[in-house]
């Protein structure tokens, strides 16, 4: 009797082994985090990504939570806590993310062509070229930003600055060189243009333009996101429709850009970097 009911035992879980074992597996669950940058538009980012997160989180059975920083150095932080599963990065963020905390490019961002970074003074400023900035203040964006940040600490390399100030956005920027907090400021070509006329009670002029253009940004997949995963979401987010990939800012089937130059210029600032909260400021490394 106890053989017949062992048998029979053993028959249903070959049966339910057969049965569930033909059932497709759903492909991965848990949370997913994605990063972005928002300058302040909180409500506008959250509508920016909604169809994208419930496509994501249908596609991979997770819960997915959109986690914005407000400017570069909050982002470069998560990046180093690496908390980002996700990431939609500008150049100089996405830099440090490939060189420093192994994160992977998946896709290349939709994003201004040919940006390149420039210094501003006022239009009526004596100072004519990059070295008649020694001993004087200099406004810079934030950690992270390629046009704000690290391209301008690559052209200054050399000088010593009575100080460096920076700025939460690149607006902040102009405008501190507006009221003669700085005698200079780094932004981009295309920031410089649009504050230009929002600020139209001063005149500005480029006193240099980097000879190098920035790459554009790339959305990255974190380090602490296992292979099998990183492929399956690389899969689906080239599959997503490419109207609805640009309103999130990426390109399906897009080829990523090279970012060899851009993580030199990252490297060779980092040399530099223990001196920027000193005054004065000595670009150089002794």
């Amino acid at each position: 009797m106890s053989w017949k009911l062992s048998r029979r035992v053993f028959l249903f879980q070959m049966l339910f082994s057969a049965v569930h074992g033909c059932k497709p597996k759903s492909p991965f669950e848990g949370a997913l985090t994605i990063g972005s940058i928002s300058y302040g538009g909180g409500e506008e980012i959250i509508t920016q990504y909604a169809k994208f997160n419930r496509y994501l989180a249908e596609k991979t059975k997770s819960h997915i939570k959109l986690e914005p920083a407000f400017n570069e150095n909050k982002a470069t932080e998560r990046l180093a806590a690496r908390a980002w599963d996700l990431v939609f990065a500008p150049p100089g963020l996405a830099a440090i993310a490939i060189a420093r905390y192994q994160y992977v490019p998946i896709f290349p961002l939709v994003g201004v062509s040919n940006l390149r970074s420039v210094f501003v003074v006022r239009k009526d400023s004596p100072i004519s070229e990059l070295k008649q900035l020694q001993n004087q203040i200099v406004a810079l964006g934030q950690v992270g930003s390629a046009t704000g940040y690290y391209f301008p600490l690559f052209n200054l390399y050399g000088l010593t600055l009575s100080e460096l100030i920076f700025a939460p956005t690149p607006k902040t920027v102009m405008e501190w060189v507006a009221v003669g907090k700085a005698a200079a400021g780094a932004v981009s070509i295309a920031e410089y243009n649009l504050y230009s006329s929002e600020l139209q009670q001063t005149q500005f002029r480029i006193l240099h333009t980097d000879l190098h253009y920035v790459p554009p940004g790339v959305a990255l997949i974190g380090p602490n996101v296992e292979r099998n995963r990183q492929e399956y979401i690389r899969k689906i987010m080239n599959e997503f429709p490419s109207s609805l990939a640009q309103e999130v800012g990426y390109v399906p089937n897009g080829t990523i850009p090279d970012y060899q130059y851009m993580i030199s210029v990252v490297e060779r600032v980092r040399l530099i970097s223990p001196q920027l909260q000193t005054k004065p400021v000595r670009l150089f490394v002794s």
